[in-house]
């Protein structure tokens, strides 16, 4: 594969540009950040919600960029002799650059959305296919309006799997970046009541995530949660669309891809399965029934896909939690270590269900403690305080011992707490992050969760600075 990503020419072309400078034959990437762009990369200088990126393009160029795509408007401020492609609009060239991706790319292609799991999903769906041939992902959660053409203009020519996570809190999000991607197979992990400030009901949300059927390309598979309670809405969506086929997924005897049997374990999941008419034992290498469940979409995905199913089976055993996803780390303590489960990169109803799961399995030590550090979960509108007191009932099945809360919205959980599991209370995660630093002791299992609107995260730097240890390793005892 040449290391050259596109040709300063065929970017030109592609995107309607004016060619301003000394300009490298062709460029190695494309980053819109200037804190982690590499030599010969081209920046493009977005304008986003809180920056404009043109504020940057100097930074990019000291910084080794080959170039910057920049507008027209704000071309005066650049030197004369600097390296720029010059367009009307940024955002609308980078869309024209992912279109000339899709158009030269020969790969099979397939686009994940879904209320929970999409990124441990396409992140699995990523270790699974990269073991078998070239393969191109979204990084992190590069999943919106910018995020998804970002990562089509970065899809190398050569890919043989090329796999997209498409996300969305309003309707009409989706239909847009799926007709961009043009999937051959589109998985929905599950419909969930997320984001239900922006909806009429789970319904709603059930019908913006059908818009990814709205790009498949003819001939194309949908690969949908049949467990879930949406599953004949999607259904009849997926064939008024006129989607070629439907793979089911789940528990249901009717469905292709079938769990047979799970153990769950504190760090993994041992996992029988029937996919697509065969019999597959394998290990996940992520806890929780959600990960197992969405194994099953992976592996029926990957074999539609032309991977090897054995092999893509065998690779689930290597996937391991993204940071605020599930990521485990060992902290050491005055006494002995604690495990740390960083979930903090957000929440919801049902990821928060998920995580505190996980949490009921983990291990603990003789005198140690399941213990929730939990801040408000958002944009759920009315129904927000009920679904926060609602997350009672997952504490006591899960024999979590100690709860820490932050928020308004959590104050409807702390209130609902029975006084021995209350760890502490405050109004924000930075008010709670000392209560936390001193209710830890040696043998507990502590799992961080919330919005990212929450600012989670810091109590966890805080947790891990305070207490340095180290990344927690897998369990491989199955």
């Amino acid at each position: 594969m040449s290391d050259i990503l596109w040709t300063t020419e065929a970017m030109a072309e592609a995107m309607r540009a004016e060619a301003s400078g000394p300009l490298p034959a062709g460029i190695t990437g494309l980053s819109i950040d200037t804190r982690t762009i590499a030599p010969n990369e081209a920046y493009f200088a977005i304008k986003g919600d809180v920056h404009d990126g043109h504020a940057f393009v100097d930074t990019a160029l000291k910084a080794g960029a080959g170039l910057a795509v920049v507008e027209r408007a704000q071309r005066s401020k650049f030197a004369a002799d600097a390296p720029l492609l010059v367009v009307d609009d940024v955002l609308a060239a980078l869309v024209d650059l992912a279109r000339a991706a899709r158009a030269r790319l020969g790969a099979q292609i397939i686009a994940v959305t879904g209320s929970v799991g999409k990124t441990s999903t396409k992140e699995a769906l990523r270790r699974v296919l990269e073991a078998q041939g070239e393969t191109h992902a979204s990084v992190a959660s590069f999943n919106n309006h910018w995020g998804v053409p970002l990562s089509l203009a970065r899809c190398s020519e050569t890919a043989r799997f090329a796999i997209f996570e498409i996300g969305m809190n309003h309707s009409g999000e989706i239909e847009p970046l799926v007709k961009l991607v043009r999937p051959h197979f589109a998985v929905i992990t599950t419909v969930e009541p997320v984001h239900l400030e922006f909806f009429a009901g789970i319904e709603a949300i059930a019908d913006a995530k059908a818009e990814i059927f709205s790009g498949l390309e003819p001939g194309g598979t949908a690969i949908l949660n049949r467990d879930n309670g949406q599953f004949d809405r999607l259904q009849a969506q997926a064939t008024k669309a006129g989607v070629s086929r439907i793979v089911s997924f789940g528990t249901d005897e009717k469905s292709e891809a079938r769990l047979l049997d799970v153990a769950l374990h504190p760090t993994c999941s041992a996992v029988h399965a029937s996919i697509l008419g065969h019999d597959v034992t394998y290990k996940v290498g992520m806890p929780g029934r959600h990960m197992a469940m969405n194994s099953l979409a992976v592996l029926a995905a990957a074999s539609l896909m032309g991977a090897d199913l054995a092999l893509a089976a065998l690779t689930l055993s290597q996937v391991q939690p993204a940071t605020g996803r599930g990521a485990r780390h060992v902290l050491e303590l005055a006494g002995g270590e604690a495990t740390l489960i960083d979930e903090s990169y957000n929440a919801n109803p049902a990821s928060m269900a998920a995580a505190l799961n996980v949490l009921g399995a983990a291990a603990i030590g003789p005198h140690g403690r399941r213990i929730a550090v939990l801040g408000d979960m958002l944009e759920l509108g009315p129904q927000g305080a009920e679904l926060h007191r609602g997350l009672l009932g997952a504490i006591q099945a899960n024999n979590v011992d100690l709860v820490f809360c932050c928020g308004p919205l959590m104050r409807q959980l702390w209130d609902a707490l029975s006084s021995g599991k209350r760890g502490g209370y405050a109004d924000s995660s930075a008010a709670l992050e000392s209560q936390v630093l001193a209710g830890i002791r040696a043998g507990d299992a502590v799992m961080v969760k919330g919005s990212l609107g929450s600012r989670m995260k810091p109590i966890v730097t805080a947790l891990e600075k305070r207490f340095p240890g180290k990344a927690a390793l897998e369990d491989a005892a199955v």
